[in-house]
């Protein structure tokens, strides 16, 4: 009986392993970086629902705002570290990259036990407890993608490595969404539980990645301010064009998507759609986004090779006339369109800017690129948010903000996109 019982668990995990480590993906050790992310978004879904069910669904309307924004305005303190210090920090360590991500994913693991005791009654001692989750997830973020090139498989493109990557994040988010929901039945307690459980999983698989990440062959040493100021120290206003009109293009998207999620939170909330109740509603308009960024990160994982200049300016230009046709023929479908809309753009955007960063920034400093470059698209997505809930209730002229948002990105990068993708690329600089 018990071997009966162990052999469906025994080969789901084989087929896992199959995807996981196909196409060279196994050999290069990338395949056990995709299952470590797979593991961490998990942890970090797990942790969401508990603190969405604590600051937004718990309380009215008008107590809700000001939870969010609060929210918001924590999300803002991890990247005062993130890129002046966590970032060039790990540049000076590329020795200990395994250990910084172990280390984050341990922190994540006694903080979600912290937040465990705080979060039924959603007192102010929850915030700091969420802020170092925040710190923590965004640092193991930024580690990992520092390393995708080097455990990048033959003669395959960055934009699909970075695909699979998070590909097998979102399919690891889908199936621990309902495993939380289920948690958070028994308690507000139980999802931090076994986010913990995950955390902790993910402290061991950072050690299983291959020892080639730690390798700082082929690197120089990155200096904080004050050390050797004599020399010029590359980053990100030293490269191209590129990755600037890529940074610019991606705020864009990413302050359209801060401004949907919480204006159609509190939008559907109070005005539900057609013939639907507030939650199923919001259920709705959460699938449809949900969706789009998987379809994103597949078409990103499918294309072959392709400039990233192009895929970020094509995104552009269908997250624009989304909103455009959404603000003149306001619906339910449209609502639907726009939220997949811009789960594919804000997907397939980030998938090319990663790869531009790690094309054009040069590998000694690539962490503090990837911090910095975390820090804008965060801060952008406060933007958009803070915007989303100070915006009076009404779908045309919310539709019409999101439009504007977009317009903005495209007028300001599409030419230096354009011109970069006319002009050519470099190889990408993988040690």
């Amino acid at each position: 009986m018990a071997r009966a019982a162990g052999r469906p668990p025994a080969a789901l995990a084989r087929r896992v392993r199959r995807a996981t480590h196909a196409q060279g993906a196994g050999e290069s050790g990338l395949g056990k970086l995709i299952e470590l992310h797979a593991v961490n978004s998990a942890g970090d879904m797990l942790i969401t629902i508990a603190l969405a069910s604590t600051i937004f669904f718990s309380v009215p309307t008008g107590e809700a705002r000001g939870r969010v924004a609060l929210y918001l305005l924590v999300t803002m303190a991890p990247f005062a570290l993130l890129a002046p210090v966590i970032g060039p920090l790990l540049d000076r360590i590329p020795h200990g990259r395994r250990f910084a991500m172990a280390g984050a994913m341990l922190a994540r693991a006694l903080l979600a036990i912290t937040m465990a005791g705080a979060v039924a009654g959603g007192g102010l001692e929850l915030y700091p407890a969420a802020l170092g989750v925040l710190v923590s997830s965004k640092a193991y973020n930024v580690v990992r993608s520092a390393v995708v090139p080097r455990l990048l498989p033959p003669r395959y493109p960055l934009v699909k490595a970075n695909s699979r990557v998070t590909l097998a994040g979102l399919l690891a988010t889908g199936a621990a969404a309902p495993i939380g929901a289920g948690l958070h039945q028994l308690g507000p307690s139980y999802p931090l539980y076994g986010a913990m459980a995950l955390f902790v999983l993910g402290t061991f698989l950072s050690f299983s990645l291959a020892p080639k990440v730690d390798s700082a062959k082929g690197e120089r040493k990155a200096f904080l301010a004050g050390e050797s100021m004599h020399r010029r120290r590359p980053g990100l206003r030293t490269v191209g064009v590129s990755v600037r009109s890529g940074l610019v293009a991606n705020s864009c998207v990413r302050a359209l998507s801060g401004f949907l999620i919480f204006f159609l939170a509190f939008l559907l909330r109070e005005e539900p759609l057609s013939g639907m109740s507030a939650s199923v509603s919001l259920g709705l308009v959460a699938v449809a986004a949900g969706g789009g960024n998987a379809l994103g990160t597949a078409i990103g994982a499918w294309l072959k090779e392709r400039a990233p200049e192009m895929i970020i300016t094509t995104v552009l230009l269908c997250a624009l006339g989304a909103t455009v046709v959404a603000a003149a023929l306001y619906s339910t479908v449209m609502v639907a369109v726009v939220a997949a809309t811009a789960g594919i753009v804000q997907a397939l955007g980030k998938l090319s800017l990663d790869a531009l960063i790690q094309r054009d920034v040069p590998e000694q400093v690539r962490t503090s690129a990837f911090a910095r470059s975390e820090t804008l698209m965060q801060m952008s997505w406060v933007v958009g948010g803070a915007i989303g809930i100070s915006l009076p209730l009404n779908g045309i002229l919310g539709m019409a903000v999101g439009a504007a948002l977009i317009a903005v990105g495209t007028l300001t990068a599409g030419r230096g996109l354009l011109s970069s993708a006319r002009r050519g690329s470099p190889h990408p600089r993988v040690a």
